[in-house]
């Protein structure tokens, strides 16, 4: 019998927490660095720092690891969390940053990634239908035959956004720490006449028909904000790395991962507690010197980083009275993101039953995305959703003959804060409803097979995520959160802040925040050695 990967996390832990005095190990009181949250960013930052030689403690107020990287069981079913698609991974011969990434924490030969082979299904009923090839070439060609009449302006834009790409990938990182802006011109020259501009207004200067705007435009919800906001740079890089160096998923889900992160970074010697929050970050002189658990226990250390979103970081952790100038200054320009509304489905039959043809489907009822956008921050019924079938890639997940599937519409959080407490449940399953309708749409036989179904709500992603208003991407990527315009936040000597908050959203920006944020402390570390502090 298959012992889930949550189910052996869990046996792991009571383990732990048996032999060591519920403490997961023999602590020591002094640490190079605390990481608060085993989401992905803090899971990264934590096993970097350990392997890096470095004695960290990590902390989470759950009894497994992962934040979004994790999963549930209904009955037959093991739920994946979140994960849609991991980018970022590339191929044996094409390899990627993430397989190196995940090669020097350990893990890549622990997890087994599966390919997609298709980027998407899209689907309006009545106005479009069509299924993408993960291959930028491939996705060219289709279009053009899908097209013809635009078939010279997607050739162009194809080199355009592949040459964007391309400086946005390799020369804008030492162009932003050389801060040289002549550097910056002579390399960037097609980032800088096309990326920061909203995606919709490059789109509709290169096209004409709304539905091919719509077909390359539709990873949008990937960040939940739409083209008329969302910088050019941003959606490229998401289009042109999925269809470049590929989809993929992880065999067993994402916890397997998260799982083989733990384990990766407890076999270096690093220290681990979970259901243990982290009360107090405390501070002297502007520098961390320590952090207080929600046990009450106090340890000591030289830096902290933080994978809880800066504003629960800065304005409940700190112990000072309030963040410094310039982490207020910067809260003043953000703006919240989206949460999400999840329905987690098990169906009693293999996809191909239920009319599923990929693992990952967008569905909408029009191809206005900022009306879709709009009805985010309504209770009304969605315009637009989303749909992964897992096993529709990696065929073990399930029993044979049935389908794991999820239903993701966005939603902002706010409006969720309003609904009463006794009308939550009922409030929850209408909405619940709504989006079955929609995705009913294009698939009329899916309710017939539903034999497990959980839903999630932004309320959901509040109380589990201890994220802000649900927030799943962190703060709203527009213009302004580019990492040409943002800084590191600073004013707390040792004190960092990683994930999906201080950057693009996602699993791959996660992962690559948590290493960046890593290489950050080690060097504030290596500073303070340096100086004898």
């Amino acid at each position: 019998m298959k012992v889930s990967v949550v189910r052996r996390c869990r046996l792991r832990n009571y383990f732990y927490l048996n032999l060591y005095g519920g403490k997961m190990g023999n602590p020591i009181q002094h640490y190079d660095a605390v990481v608060i949250g085993a989401g992905n960013g803090g899971l990264t930052a934590a096993t970097k720092l350990q392997r890096s030689g470095r004695k960290t403690l990590l902390l989470e107020r759950h009894n497994i690891p992962g934040g979004c990287a994790t999963s549930f069981i209904r009955g037959d079913y093991e739920f994946e969390v979140a994960l849609h698609q991991l980018s970022g991974l590339g191929t044996d011969t094409q390899p990627f940053i993430m397989r190196q990434l995940f090669s020097d924490l350990g893990v890549l030969d622990k997890v087994e990634f599966v390919q997609e082979h298709e980027l998407y299904r899209l689907v309006v009923p009545g106005q479009l239908d069509t299924t993408l090839p993960a291959s930028w070439k491939g996705m060219m060609r289709m279009l053009q035959d899908d097209y013809p009449a635009e078939r010279e302006a997607i050739e162009r834009f194809f080199d355009m956004a592949s040459k964007l790409t391309m400086e946005n990938f390799l020369q804008l990182p030492h162009c932003r720490r050389a801060n040289d802006a002549a550097m910056l011109q002579a390399n960037c020259p097609t980032y800088l006449a096309y990326g920061l501009r909203p995606a919709q207004e490059v789109l509709d200067e290169f096209f004409a028909d709304p539905k091919l705007i719509s077909t390359i435009a539709i990873y949008w919800c990937y960040l939940g904000v739409p083209p008329s906001q969302l910088p050019f740079a941003d959606l490229m890089a998401m289009l042109f790395a999925y269809c470049t160096f590929k989809p993929w998923n992880i065999r067993g889900g994402s916890q397997a991962l998260s799982s083989a992160l733990i384990d990766s970074f407890m076999r270096a010697g690093g220290e681990v507690r979970f259901n243990c929050g982290a009360e107090k970050i405390l501070t002297e002189d502007s520098r961390v010197v320590g952090v207080r658990l929600e046990s009450g226990e106090t340890v000591t250390c030289d830096s902290v980083i933080s994978n809880a979103s800066p504003l629960i970081t800065y304005n409940e952790l700190l112990d000072m009275a309030q963040p410094p100038q310039t982490v207020r200054e910067d809260f003043k320009s953000r703006r919240m993101g989206t949460s999400a509304l999840v329905i987690y489905v098990g169906l009693d039959c293999p996809p191909e039953e239920a009319g599923i043809t990929t693992a990952s489907t967008f569905v909408g009822s029009t191809t206005d995305n900022d009306a879709i956008h709009q009805r985010m921050s309504s209770m009304e019924k969605p315009l637009f959703g989303m749909v992964t079938c897992y096993n529709f890639v990696d065929t073990k997940l399930v029993p044979a003959g049935k389908s794991l599937v999820s239903l993701v519409a966005l939603h902002y959080g706010e409006m969720w804060r309003n609904v009463p407490p006794e009308d939550y449940l009922q409030t929850k399953y209408q909405q619940g409803e709504l989006l079955l309708q929609l995705i009913e749409t294009t698939f009329p036989k899916i309710r017939e097979h539903i034999e497990e179904l959980e839903v999630a709500t932004p309320l959901t992603m509040m109380r589990y995520l201890n994220s802000p208003d649900g927030a799943i991407y962190g703060f709203k990527q527009n213009t302004e959160d580019n990492e040409l315009f943002r800084e590191r936040l600073q004013g707390v000597a040792g004190l960092y802040s990683a994930g999906s908050w201080v950057g693009m959203g996602g699993f791959q920006p996660a992962y690559m925040s948590g290493e960046g944020t890593a290489r950050a402390a080690l060097k504030y570390l290596q500073s303070m050695e340096a100086s004898h502090v």
